[in-house]
């Protein structure tokens, strides 16, 4: 099924050198079994209040678009130090094998977009499909951009073949462009993975030397159900000092351990970036940040927001903690960024959901903040809701995104994140923009 002017899933970013320029992006008319007709891009030059808005050429529905691909998704934008827009798509079909990682750029705030470049493509076999990837501008180095993603390889060419066979896998691929996107290298893997292991949600910060760090949700699968019980998923990062020339051996940071989000009244599923870590780097002092969905904090029930930091170039790591207001209910798909002597965390929460509503899933959006340095998350921020879940597209659960868009833009932050629009199937999202000042 195809959900008409359902927007889900978007990011942003900031032009640096002038923070009211910026570009969000999303999929636009999200199908309940994989992707979107296509990608959509946002553009603001007076700060977000008001939008014009273009297709992105990384489906056959846009102009421009490779006629080959008939669905994108996983949308993502970076604005590099000289203006420069960078933004990549999974682009695939919807009846057929082909898949592909394309990256287009836009130089002038995402008005228009060049003609897409192939990171990565395979053709005609349900073995390969590359998956969850990102981008990222160097923030020092005009016209270079890093983009990673995940690849997974089944053991052959049967369809019928699964995760679950003894010879999948899920290594991280890397490539980067340091003419502005003309020309990018050719992948190569930087997290290699063995049997019935992969990595998700790969996503590079460029710490203040010039060292790059991903990080990364290490899936280590050894039991008959693809995942091991004692290892199975972990927040972890490596990291690289020359470029993404090399990069060191993948170290776990925790313990990725998601029960999922479900409505607390009805058990129906609810789709979030449960196994997706986002990470943050603090551009003045290097420290890093990852928050992720985690049920640690109530013995297991249901996921919150669980933050770690490291003051020492990811040598050690904190304790995780709390980062979300607990009130008792599931709260997910967390977003994480540094600006203006800040360290801001957004997410999603049921707390206006009261007992025996099995009618609506009212959901919130929320913000709160800390000085860098020690943690002290303060209170919060409403940003919007409460909004009826219940809305939005139905994709393996209700589906508003793996991810939310959140951006330093001076001393505030540019949220967009989704809202669903209560009742009204002809329109069930929208993409939202904030700016938040803590």
């Amino acid at each position: 099924m195809n959900y008409r002017n359902a927007e889900v899933e978007p990011w942003v970013s900031v032009d640096p050198a002038h923070p009211n320029k910026v570009i969000g992006v999303w999929q636009q008319d999200r199908w309940s079994d994989g992707g979107a007709r296509g990608l959509v891009a946002g553009y603001s030059t007076n700060g977000g209040t008001t939008w014009k808005e273009t297709a992105q050429p990384f489906s056959a529905c846009a102009p421009g678009g490779p006629s080959r691909y008939d669905r994108a998704s996983d949308p993502w934008v970076s604005i590099g130090p000289d203006g420069t827009a960078y933004s990549v798509s999974i682009s695939f079909q919807g009846v057929g094998y082909d898949n592909a990682v394309l990256a287009s750029t836009s130089i002038n705030g995402g008005a228009t977009w060049n003609a897409p470049k192939t990171l990565i493509e395979d053709l005609g076999s349900p073995q390969f499909f590359n998956d969850k990837e990102s981008v990222t501008a160097d923030p020092l180095v005009a016209g270079t951009a890093y983009a990673v993603w995940d690849r997974l390889v089944s053991p052959n060419e049967n369809p019928r073949s699964s995760a679950h066979a003894s010879a999948f896998t899920g290594p991280t691929l890397f490539s980067k462009t340091t003419d502005s996107g003309v020309t990018w290298s050719t992948p190569k893997v930087i997290v290699p993975t063995t049997n019935k292991q992969q990595t998700i949600g790969n996503q590079i910060v460029v710490g203040p030397g010039g060292t790059l760090y991903n990080f990364f949700d290490l899936i280590l699968g050894t039991g008959p159900n693809g995942v091991d019980q004692l290892h199975g998923l972990n927040v972890a990062f490596t990291k690289s000092v020359d470029a993404g020339a090399n990069w060191t051996a993948p170290k776990v940071i925790a313990k990725l351990n998601t029960a999922g989000v479900s409505d607390p009244n009805t058990g129906a599923a609810v789709r979030t970036g449960d196994i997706i870590p986002e990470p943050a780097v603090d551009p003045a002092t290097g420290q890093l940040y990852v928050v992720w969905q985690d049920s640690r904090f109530n013995g297991g029930h249901y996921d919150e927001v669980a933050i770690s930091t490291s003051t020492d170039g990811g040598g050690t790591w904190s304790d995780p903690t709390q980062a979300n207001s607990p009130q008792g209910v599931p709260a997910f798909t967390p977003s994480v960024r540094v600006a203006g002597g800040k360290v801001g965390i957004a997410y999603y929460d049921f707390r206006n959901l009261t007992a025996g509503n099995t009618t609506s899933l009212p959901t919130d959006y929320w913000f709160r903040s800390s000085a860098v340095g020690t943690l002290a998350l303060g209170g919060e921020t409403h940003v919007h809701g409460p909004s009826d879940m219940m809305t939005a597209p139905s994709a393996r659960g209700f589906f508003i995104g793996d991810y939310a868009g959140l951006a330093p833009a001076g001393s505030s932050f540019a949220s967009l994140s989704i809202r669903a629009n209560d009742a009204n199937t002809s329109n069930r999202t929208d993409a939202v923009f904030s700016s938040i000042t803590p």
